[in-house]
């Protein structure tokens, strides 16, 4: 089992600690966490670091820890910027860069950025085929249905080769077969609980065996919101209120998507995680992100051992 930290991306305007972040990401390596993960949200009223920008001064702050984003919202982006970006950052983190992506749903504030909803999709398949063109080939010339490239080339290349790893995120059986067909993983979503992410592995691992892939070369991991607190009413309070505040469109209840009480509660629902289909676990503190780090490593990690 391979676990990894969320990086703190909640910060209110003008209150960024350069010192304390480094500090975080410092620890979180020294502990052994495997990555350290951002997601995106690019419009919203709660206060989130871009993650483009946030694992650039993760890779200047590190030396060993992997840095990821699950996942990057690709129909929002021009493919060929995101494509130059990545390999930057692949290139200044010496390697260490984990690709997620996803389309983001149908529900996005598409026209926002230029893109038609009707054609999302479509988009995304067109995006990641472009990007790895860009990532990959001297010359590309490429003739697609929303970009058209002729003798362009892309340098320098990722630093990994032949690309960085791409996990997929998305929930749909559709999203989940699309993952198979064209991704390197598939990254479970922190919004959906544990019987969802069991429910989308067997469909991952149903369309591994349909095309014929083998499953140890398609590793599949799980964004997990995690409260440790020696009080389990007082995690359940805590973690409903931040929840609440990170996803504001959702009704009702969302503490079922996540893992709260002791560190023996909070080994448990991981353990569901692990058994679920999940060789890594991103441990996403909601709130006290050192002060959860530390106790996720010392008292419930080593349950899970």
């Amino acid at each position: 089992m391979k676990f990894a930290i969320s990086i703190p991306q909640l910060v209110e305007d003008g209150t960024f600690d350069p010192s304390a972040m480094r500090r975080y990401l410092n620890r979180a390596e020294e502990l052994g966490f495997t990555g350290a993960w951002t997601m995106e949200q690019v419009l919203g009223r709660v206060p989130h670091l871009g993650p483009l920008e946030t694992l650039s001064y993760a890779a200047a702050c590190t030396e060993r820890i992997r840095l990821g984003c699950a996942v990057f919202i690709t129909t929002l982006h021009s493919p060929v910027h995101l494509a130059k970006s990545l390999s930057t950052l692949d290139q200044v983190s010496l390697g260490r860069l984990d690709v997620g992506i996803g389309t983001g749903g149908g529900n996005r504030m598409f026209s926002a950025f230029g893109v038609d909803r009707a054609s999302y999709v479509a988009r995304f398949t067109e995006e990641l085929d472009l990007m790895r063109a860009l990532w990959t080939e001297p010359e590309v010339n490429f003739k697609g249905r929303f970009w058209q490239l002729e003798g362009a080339a892309m340098t320098p290349k990722p630093y990994q080769k032949p690309t960085p790893p791409v996990w997929f995120g998305g929930s749909h059986p559709a999203a989940l077969r699309r993952a198979v067909r064209l991704g390197d993983g598939f990254f479970g979503a922190g919004s959906g609980t544990t019987e969802n992410f069991v429910q989308q592995v067997q469909v991952v691992r149903e369309e591994l065996e349909r095309q014929d892939r083998d499953p140890a070369d398609f590793p599949i991991a799980k964004r997990v919101y995690i409260a440790v607190d020696d009080d389990a009413g007082r995690a359940h309070d805590r973690v409903a209120a931040a929840l609440d505040r990170l996803y504001p469109f959702i009704p009702g209840d969302m503490t079922p998507v996540s893992v709260f009480g002791t560190p023996s509660d909070c080994a448990a629902g991981l353990r569901q995680v692990a058994d679920g289909g999940a060789g890594m676990i991103l441990l996403n503190p909601l709130f006290d992100d050192a002060e959860q780090m530390e106790r996720l490593a010392a008292e419930v990690m080593p349950q899970l051992a």
